[in-house]
């Protein structure tokens, strides 16, 4: 099972007998909410989900979007229409983060057929709708722990003796901009990985080739053990997506940045990759 989808090929599987379900997981990182612009069109069928509210646990000592409780996670992708065979789509507004989030906790807690949509509402040219689904209930029971996941401690551990990859922008890494956490900077010995080098001009993944290659010079194919992270767990997800799809299997420090600034007693590096 690939881990995106075409537009092209979710027109032709919406047509079918096992038609996907649809989640909308628009979301901006500072910006408006993104229930006004699902209202605004959707893609037909397509059930909104809250980031903030639904994929993240409350904000806190774990970070700004830390990992939901499991069952009221569980109970959000019931009333999304989410069965445990039932094949599901997950989209946002183009970015792909907020989708990739989505995709890694249902892959996360078990649920094997979900893809994320290449490059978006974007990429989608068919209608829009303006209609609230209702769908039936699903009957998607989750259980954690088919991904894997780091902690603070996990994460130091594995920028010394694997590879930890830091998925912000580079100016964010080196520590010369910080918008949002208390401390600038990255964890000692996390390797520069912005996310935006894992798709093209159109906001699409590269092909598996091109992102073997990306991973491989950065380490990955020489490391026993490969681990992400990113300001709070969000675009952290997007690089293990493309890592999935480069054929590599990665874990996800879920606190992130914004776990391990907040510490105030963790060490932090800054200035460019020693690479």
């Amino acid at each position: 099972m690939t881990a995106i989808i075409s537009a092209a090929q979710l027109v032709g599987e919406s047509a079918g007998t096992r038609p996907p379900v649809l989640l909308d997981v628009r979301y901006a990182l500072g910006g408006p909410p993104g229930r006004p612009e699902y209202e605004a069109g959707h893609l037909p069928g397509a059930v909104y989900v809250d980031l903030d509210a639904e994929l993240a646990g409350p904000p806190g000592a774990g970070g700004r979007h830390p990992l939901p409780d499991v069952a009221a996670f569980g109970a959000v992708m019931r009333r999304a229409g989410v069965s445990a065979d039932s094949p599901a789509v997950v989209y946002d507004g183009g970015q792909g983060w907020a989708a990739a989030r989505a995709w890694w906790l249902l892959r996360w807690t078990g649920h094997r057929d979900v893809r994320v949509l290449d490059g978006g509402l974007a990429a989608w040219t068919g209608p829009l709708s303006t209609e609230i689904p209702t769908p039936e209930p699903g009957d998607f029971s989750p259980v954690a722990g088919s991904l894997p996941v780091l902690d603070a401690d996990g994460a130091a551990a594995l920028a010394r003796e694997g590879l930890l990859l830091d998925a912000r922008a580079a100016e964010r890494y080196r520590g010369e901009v910080e918008p949002i956490d208390r401390v600038a900077g990255h964890i000692p010995g996390a390797v520069s990985a912005p996310t935006t080098e894992n798709v093209d001009e159109d906001g699409r993944f590269l092909s598996a080739e091109r992102l073997a290659a990306r991973f491989a010079g950065l380490g990955a194919a020489d490391a026993k053990e490969i681990g992400v992270y990113c300001g709070s767990g969000v675009s952290a997800a997007h690089e293990l997506l493309a890592l999935e799809i480069a054929g590599f299997r990665a874990a996800l420090y879920a606190g992130s940045w914004s776990e391990w600034s907040a510490a105030g007693d963790r060490p932090v590096a800054t200035g460019p990759d020693p690479r």
